[in-house]
């Protein structure tokens, strides 16, 4: 996780990410609270976290998503990824923080997709069945299918491609805002899918046996789909997710989550609602 240093709404984002609203006020001040607040409530249930502090210079108003730019996997590699947004290239200035503390094997570097204006936003652009090998993907400006196959073809993926829209029909710029992975379930907007590409989406989800929880347009839109299952240090699974994402869920949906693993909900308002992301985009998850 990365604590931000100068947080606040990014005119540059906000040109395909729906969820973003400017509140005004100092931003900066108020994300800092929510932050801290989030990593005691990680720690608490001994976690492990590692907090890397941003620096002022360059201005990355958006650092605190750090899992669009850099992935963590098993084999011991390193992704570093190509960011739709010019002042979000400068976040991978944490990379030799990154580098200093986890032992990496092999980078695997797609930056260059950049100079062809073509985009992976880590696992923001990509949801990951790790287990199955799968690539979970529905393109937009940010998920470009050129690189998306490339990523695959070094990581020894599958990709499951597909296109998504909310309620106004605009393109879901981030598959991650509409799904979530869990080892043996995935929450899932499927009624954001294009009619023509949800069948195919459920008979990939069929076949891995994962239980499909179900979520709407509305409770996407609170952020229901922006979760992350993560284990504490004794194996212990977690899913977290943002309050407001918690608070827009059914009983049914909760119990069926519940079933599977405890819930962790930090209240990150100001966080949503002037970067667009929620509690998952916060959380670069370390596998090396």
């Amino acid at each position: 996780m990365v604590r931000p240093v100068a947080f606040g709404y990014n005119a540059e984002t906000a040109v395909n990410n729906a969820f973003q609203q400017a509140s005004g006020g100092d931003t900066q001040v108020a994300a800092l609270k929510e932050f801290d607040a989030f990593v005691e409530k990680l720690r608490n249930q001994n976690i492990e976290v590692t907090v890397l502090n941003d620096t002022l210079e360059p201005h990355t108003p958006d650092s605190i998503f750090p899992n669009n730019w850099v992935s963590f996997h098993t084999g011991g590699e390193v992704c570093l990824y190509p960011m739709f947004a010019v002042n979000r290239r400068e976040e991978r200035k944490a990379f030799d923080a990154v580098k200093s503390i986890y032992e990496i094997k092999k980078l695997v570097d797609f930056i260059h997709y950049e100079k062809e204006n073509k985009f992976l936003e880590g696992t923001g652009s990509m949801v990951l069945d790790r287990g199955n090998a799968l690539t979970y993907a529905c393109l937009s400006p940010r998920t470009d299918e050129k690189v998306l196959d490339d990523f695959c073809q070094k990581m020894n993926y599958s990709p499951v491609v597909f296109r998504a829209v909310d309620a106004n029909g605009q393109d879901i710029y981030h598959t991650n805002v509409m799904m979530c992975m869990g080892e043996k379930y995935v929450v899932i907007c499927l009624e954001s899918i294009v009619l023509q590409d949800r069948e195919k989406v459920v008979e990939v989800l069929q076949k891995t046996k994962k239980e499909i929880i179900a979520i709407s347009l509305e409770q996407m839109a609170q952020f229901a789909g922006n979760m992350l299952q993560v284990k504490n240090r004794d194996g212990k699974p977690f899913l977290v997710m943002s309050e407001t994402a918690y608070k827009s869920l059914t009983p049914e949906q909760i119990s069926a989550i519940q079933n599977h693993n405890e819930i962790i909900a930090p209240d990150i308002p100001i966080i949503e609602q002037n970067g667009g992301g929620s509690a998952r985009c916060m959380l670069a998850e370390v596998f090396v």
